[in-house]
C-alpha cells in the first residue's frame, strides 16, 4: 500500500524518460512510481492537486542559512539613502545595549546607497564610544568604531574603520563565537524560509572558516537541530578551505592538509551531509573587490586576490589531493584564471575525473575561459539574481563591452558546461521563480537588458535548479528529478512556469512543498 498518492496535477519530472505525469505515488518518503504504475495501487492518504503544476523540489546550491537567520534578527541599513539615517540607526542599535563594552552589530550596510562609506570617527559618535561593527551586504567588508579598531593587531590593513576580505577576520577573532543554540535558531529561520520558497535542500556556502564562519564548532549547531528534528530541509555543508590543516597521515595517502579524522566531502546522511571544501580566491563585485584582469570602469584598481597566489594555487590542489570536491569562490575573470589554473594542476598530479569540482560566482568569465571550463568539467554555480537586483550597478562598474559576460547562461550550456542556479541567501533575494524568470529574460528590476544573448529558455532554467543543483551536490542519484526511487521532494506551484509569460515566473505562487512525501509549509492550500 502506497503512502501517498498525488493526483489531478502536472508532474514536470525533469526526467526524460517520463517527461511528464499526472499521479504520482509516495512510499516511506521515496517515489513509488508515476501514472499507470501507481494509479491502481490503494494508498493510505490521496491528495487531490486540484490541477496545480508539480516540479522537483528546488535545490538552492550556494547559500549562508545562518547568516540569514542572525541578519533577519538584527538591525538593519537596508533601503538607508542618507548618512545621517544610517549613523540614526547605529545610534538606535547602540541605545539598547546597556553594557558599554559590549558589541553593537549592524547588517545591510552598503555604501553604493549613501554615496560613500561612513568613518571611524561617524560611528564613535553615533555608537557613543562602543564597538560598533557595520557587516557589508555583501559580507565582504565592514566598517568598525575606534573601540574596534583600538584592539586589532596593528598589521591588520584598514581605511578610516573600512575592513575588507580576509582583514575582517581578525575583527571576528575580537568576538565571542554565536552559542550552537543561537546559531540552531537562526538555520532554523532561515530554512522555513526556504521552505516557503519551494527549496527542498541546500548547500551551506562556507562553514567554520574566517570570512564567514560564525563558530569554530559550526557544524555541531546542524547536528543540533537534526537531533532536535527541527533542520527544516536537507542541508550539505561547505567547510572553509582554512579549516585545514597539516595532519600527521600515513605518506600513500597522499594527503597534505585535512580536517580531523580525514573528514570530507560524501560523509553524512540524506539530510545532513559534508559537501565541498569552501575556498575563497577573491572578493566581490558590490564592495569593488572583486578580482579583474582590467580596472572596473572609471576606477584604477582590479579588485584583489584573498592571498597572495602561490598560497591559493597550494590550498586548491591541497584540497584535491585529499579528496575533497573542491568550491572555489571565483567572482572576478582573474580570480577565475587562478582557479581554473590551480584545478587543472590538481587534476594533473591526481587525476579526479569523478571530482565535480565548482566555481561558486563564476561573476564575469571572458569568452576564452569557456573551453577551460569545459575541457576541466568544472561546474558554474551562478546567482542570477545579483544582476536582477544589483544589474544596473554592475553593468556600470564593469563597462558595456564587459557587461554581457557576467553571469553568463547561453555561454556555459553551449559549451557544455553545468549551469546550476543558486542565490548565496541573504547577499540577493532567494526565491528560485524569482531568479528563473531573470535566467530567461536577463533583465534587472529596472528593466535594464544586460547580456541578452545569455538568456536561456525556461526548460533550462528549471533544470539549473533541480537536475544541475543535484549533480553539483553530488544528489543526481536521489533528488533533481520525479522519478521512480528517488526522493519524495517537491514544489507545487500555482501556475506551469512553462506556459506563463516569462515576466509572470517570479510572481507564480508556490501552494506547498513537500519533504519526504510530507507537506512541510506552513499554511498549505492544499
Amino acid at each position: 500500500m502506497l503512502c501517498k498518492r498525488l493526483t489531478n496535477a502536472t508532474f514536470v519530472t525533469m526526467d526524460p524518460a517520463h517527461p511528464v505525469a499526472r499521479e504520482l505515488g509516495v512510499w516511506r518518503g521515496r517515489i513509488a512510481g508515476l501514472d499507470d504504475a501507481v494509479r491502481s495501487l490503494p494508498a493510505r492518504e490521496v491528495i487531490d492537486l486540484q490541477g496545480a503544476t508539480v516540479l522537483p523540489g528546488f535545490i538552492d546550491s550556494h547559500v549562508h542559512l545562518a547568516w540569514t537567520g542572525l541578519r533577519a534578527g538584527s538591525p538593519s541599513l537596508a533601503g538607508v539613502t542618507r548618512v545621517e539615517d544610517a549613523l540614526a540607526v547605529v545610534e538606535d542599535a547602540a541605545s539598547r545595549k546597556g553594557d558599554p563594552g559590549s558589541w553593537v552589530s549592524v547588517g545591510d550596510y552598503d555604501q553604493r546607497a549613501l554615496g560613500r562609506h561612513l568613518t571611524a570617527a561617524e560611528l564613535d559618535r553615533a555608537g557613543h564610544g562602543r564597538r560598533v561593527f557595520l557587516m557589508h551586504t555583501s559580507g565582504h567588508a565592514c566598517v568598525v568604531s575606534s573601540a574596534v579598531l583600538d584592539l586589532l593587531p596593528a598589521d591588520v590593513p584598514h581605511d578610516d574603520g573600512l575592513l575588507v576580505e580576509s582583514a575582517m577576520g581578525a575583527v571576528r577573532r575580537l568576538r565571542l563565537p554565536y552559542s550552537q543554540s543561537e546559531l540552531a535558531d537562526a538555520i532554523e529561520h532561515a530554512g522555513r524560509v526556504c521552505l516557503a520558497e519551494g527549496v527542498t535542500a541546500c548547500a551551506e556556502a562556507g562553514i567554520g572558516g574566517g570570512l564567514l564562519g560564525h563558530s569554530p564548532v559550526e557544524l555541531g549547531a546542524y547536528q543540533l537541530l537534526r537531533d532536535q528534528g527541527r533542520l527544516p530541509l536537507r542541508v550539505q555543508l561547505m567547510p572553509g578551505g582554512d579549516t585545514l590543516r597539516p595532519l600527521g597521515a600515513h605518506r600513500d595517502d597522499g594527503i597534505p592538509r585535512a580536517l580531523d579524522l580525514g573528514l570530507r566531502t560524501g560523509f553524512g546522511d540524506d539530510w545532513l551531509s559534508v559537501g565541498a571544501l569552501k575556498i575563497y580566491t577573491d572578493g566581490g563585485m558590490m564592495a569593488r573587490t572583486a578580482a579583474l584582469t582590467e580596472p572596473y570602469e572609471g576606477m584604477t584598481h582590479t579588485g584583489q586576490l584573498q592571498d597572495d597566489p602561490g598560497s591559493l594555487t597550494d590550498l586548491i590542489v591541497d584540497g584535491h589531493l585529499a579528496g575533497w570536491q573542491l568550491a572555489v569562490h571565483a567572482i572576478g575573470d582573474r580570480a577565475a584564471d587562478l582557479a581554473l589554473d590551480a584545478l587543472e594542476k590538481a587534476q594533473e598530479l591526481r587525476p579526479r575525473p569523478e571530482a565535480r569540482h565548482r566555481i561558486e560566482h563564476a561573476g564575469l568569465i571572458r569568452p576564452d575561459q569557456l573551453p577551460r571550463f569545459a575541457r576541466l568539467g568544472v561546474s558554474a554555480v551562478v546567482q542570477p539574481s545579483f544582476l536582477r537586483y544589483f544589474g544596473d550597478d554592475y553593468a556600470t562598474v564593469m563597462g558595456p563591452r564587459r557587461a554581457p559576460w557576467m553571469y553568463r547562461g547561453r555561454g556555459f550550456l553551449d559549451h557544455g558546461i553545468t549551469l546550476v542556479g543558486s542565490s548565496d541567501r541573504p547577499v540577493a533575494d532567494g526565491a528560485p521563480l524569482r531568479a528563473i524568470q531573470f535566467m530567461v529574460e536577463r533583465a534587472s528590476t529596472s528593466g535594464q537588458v544586460i547580456g541578452p544573448d545569455e538568456g536561456i529558455t525556461v526548460e533550462q532554467a528549471l533544470h539549473a535548479y533541480t537536475v544541475a543543483g543535484a549533480y553539483a551536490c553530488r544528489w543526481d542519484d536521489s533528488a533533481g528529478s520525479l522519478t521512480p526511487g528517488k526522493r519524495a521532494d517537491l514544489v507545487v506551484l500555482g501556475d506551469d512556469p512553462r506556459r506563463v509569460d516569462p515576466a509572470r515566473i517570479g510572481d507564480i505562487d508556490v501552494v506547498a512543498t513537500f519533504v519526504d512525501g510530507r507537506e512541510a509549509t506552513e499554511g498549505g492550500k492544499l
